[in-house]
C-alpha cells in the first residue's frame, strides 16, 4: 500500500510542476512594448530621462519599454490609479517584491535622491500619457 501512495504522490508532484512550468511565462517570452515618444518633454522630464537612462534603463529598457530583466513601465499596470507616484518612491528606496511579472524582486536603488526619483517619475508619467495611460 505504501508503494501505491508513493507513486500517486510522485505523479501529483509531476503534474503540478509541469502545469506550473507550462503556465508560468518565461522572461524571454515577454517582448518590450513599442513606446510612442511625446512631441515634447517638460524640463523635469528631460532631466528624468537622463536619470532613467543611468539608473533604470538596464532593467526597464529604453524609454521604459521593458527588457528580459524588468517589466515595461509603459503598461496599464503602472497607471497612476494602480501604482501611484508614492509606489515609485517606495520602489526606489526599498525595492519591490515580485508581484506582477516573472522577473524576480527589484532591489532598492540607493544611488538616487528623492528629487531625482521625482524627475524619473515625471519622465515615466509623460511617456505613459503619450501612450494613452492616464
Amino acid at each position: 500500500m505504501q508503494d501505491k501512495t508513493m507513486w500517486i504522490m510522485l505523479a501529483a508532484v509531476i503534474i503540478i510542476c509541469t502545469t506550473a512550468w507550462l503556465l508560468w511565462p518565461a522572461q524571454a517570452d515577454i517582448e518590450p512594448v513599442a513606446v510612442k515618444l511625446p512631441a515634447q518633454l517638460s524640463k523635469e522630464a528631460m532631466d528624468g530621462s537622463r536619470l532613467f537612462a543611468d539608473n533604470c534603463q538596464r532593467c526597464h529598457g529604453k524609454n521604459a519599454s521593458g527588457t528580459n530583466k524588468g517589466p515595461p513601465l509603459i503598461h496599464v499596470i503602472y497607471e497612476p490609479s494602480h501604482h501611484s507616484d508614492a509606489s515609485f518612491y517606495r520602489a526606489a528606496a526599498q525595492g519591490v517584491n515580485q508581484h506582477h511579472w516573472p522577473y524576480g524582486n527589484m532591489p532598492a536603488i540607493t544611488d538616487v535622491s528623492q528629487e531625482q526619483v521625482s524627475k524619473i517619475i515625471r519622465y515615466v508619467r509623460e511617456l505613459q500619457r503619450a501612450n494613452g495611460i492616464d
